[in-house]
This record gives structure tokens, sequence and C-alpha cells, in this order.
């Protein structure tokens, strides 16, 4: 990688724009540049939900979501396609594994279930947040479809991580009662 980020400021940005991984700019509060933060964002609460698992197959899982994510960032700046049909069959396939062996639902639940499992929930609100802006990026740009897709089965994910970890931490799931 050689020294990539000699300096850190640069004052480039002091006027209220910001370079794109092409050599472009655009203003900081650009819909690409909302989407790329909140991707951003995203990746630093996968992160800490990382340091928050003892489960070494879920660390690895995570990490691997991680540099998806940053693919994701690189994506979005790029304009070129990254991520692929194969990102979002791993993430299918790993829905797939981890819901197997979770009781059906009978009704919605509240987010909760440890501290873990809490912010497994934190996390896949930001991540719709997260899609909520590639989609207004994707109405704007026409941004490749897979990662909307990707990010769509990400917060899938999260939902069963969720899931997985209350069951892990010894803890019961609390379903919603309407009109409580």
């Amino acid at each position: 990688m050689g020294n990539r980020l000699t300096k850190i400021y640069t004052r480039t940005g002091d006027a209220g724009d910001t370079g794109k991984a092409d050599g472009g700019r655009v203003s900081k509060d650009d819909c690409l540049i909302h989407a790329q933060g909140d991707i951003d964002e995203l990746n630093s609460f996968v992160g800490l939900l990382a340091a928050k698992v003892d489960d070494h197959a879920l660390n690895e899982l995570i990490l691997k979501i991680q540099h998806d994510l940053f693919n994701m960032g690189a994506e979005i700046s790029l304009s070129q396609a990254i991520i692929t049909a194969e990102n979002v069959e791993y993430l299918e396939q790993q829905l797939d594994h981890y819901n197997a062996d979770l009781p059906p639902l009978k009704e919605f639940i509240l987010p909760g279930g440890g501290e873990a499992a809490s912010l497994c929930h934190v996390v896949r609100a930001v991540c719709r947040r997260a899609e909520r802006s590639l989609v207004t990026l994707h109405n704007e740009q026409n941004t490749g479809s897979e990662m909307l897709a990707y990010i769509n089965r990400l917060s899938d994910l999260l939902f069963v991580l969720a899931r997985v970890l209350t069951r892990d931490a010894g803890k019961k799931e609390v379903y919603w009662q309407s009109g409580r």
C-alpha cells in the first residue's frame, strides 16, 4: 500500500466540497456523500459489535461484512461495481445458517436481549438508514442494484444475529404487545 495517507488534513474541503476517489469533487451535502457517510457509520457500528461478540465464527462473519462495507464505500465513490451477486448470496447463506436453529417468530420482538444483541439491533437500525441513503443515491444516479440487495439482506442478517445473540446470552425475546 505504501504511504497513501502521509498527511491527514489537506484543507481542500474547507469550502464545503470533497474529493471522490475518481478525482472529481462534489458538495459535502451531496446524496453520494450522505450514502458514503451512512455506510461508514454502519461499518463503525459493525466494528463496535465485533468488540462485543466472543464467538469466533461470528467475528469472522462480521469482519467479512466490514470489508464488504468498505468496498461499498469505494463503489459509491468510484461509480463502478464492486459488490456482486456473490456477496448477496453469501449473506443469504449466512441468514439460512443462523436462522435454521431459531424458533419461528410469533410476533414482532422488541430490541433487547443483552448488551451484544441490543447493539446488534442498533446496528440493524443504522443499516436501514444507510439503505435509505443508498436508495436516494440510486434514484438520482442509477447506482448498481447489487448494493441495494446487499444492504437489504444485511439488515435481515443483523436481525437474525440479534436473535442468536439473545439466545446465546440466555435471555428471552420480548414480544411486542399491541396497544400496551
